[in-house]
């Protein structure tokens, strides 16, 4: 299934039956997923530069973007962190190459996560939803040789709905396999 198939899957099956489902006056109410961000945390790389290189890569693979450092705001001295250090990279995907990414998480890496009985669904209060994944092998463009250190990271799912019922139902629809069903 291509981006084109999962864009049309929304527009003529699920944005309809959200429509339906919450009783929606407009077709402009209906929840849209409006980006997804990959970020990754490397607390190690204030000792080691190469970290974030390595990160840069892996995440530009698994996405097909390039990912971008992120830079420290403040000294903290029980960190050995200094300002404007490189402690972590990330990712925001939109359009064509954010489908891509669902179709590929909801297809490919989630079902090769061991011992997989779903994720939690617990939302922040406006419609989006954050995963965190423990380990970036899952993903089929990693090659598990070439990897010396398992990394996690956060998959931020950022929808234009107001409550989190509805980006709840948005990314059910998606398919994103939820482990405590709210209200199905």
């Amino acid at each position: 299934m291509d981006t084109a198939q999962l864009k049309k899957q929304y527009n003529e099956q699920i944005a309809p039956a959200l429509k339906e489902q919450f009783n929606y006056t407009s077709s402009m109410q209906v929840p849209v997923l409006q980006k997804i961000v990959i970020n990754q945390g490397l607390g190690d790389a204030t000792q080691d530069k190469k970290i974030v290189d390595v990160a840069v890569n892996e995440i530009s693979a698994i996405t097909g973007q390039k990912a971008v450092a992120t830079f420290s705001k403040k000294d903290i001295a029980n960190f050995k962190l200094r300002k404007k250090m490189p402690i972590g990279v990330m990712v925001t995907l939109r359009r064509e190459r954010m489908y891509e990414f669902l179709e590929k998480l909801v297809r490919v890496a989630l079902p090769r996560i061991r011992d997989f009985k779903g994720i939690n669904s617990k939302f922040d209060g406006r419609g989006n939803y954050t995963l965190g994944v423990t380990e970036q092998i899952i993903f089929p463009e990693i090659n598990i040789d070439q990897v010396d250190r398992i990394q996690g990271m956060n998959i931020t799912f950022v929808t234009s709905a107001k409550t989190d019922e509805e980006g709840y139902a948005l990314l059910k629809a998606f398919g994103l396999p939820f482990k405590n069903a709210k209200n199905d």
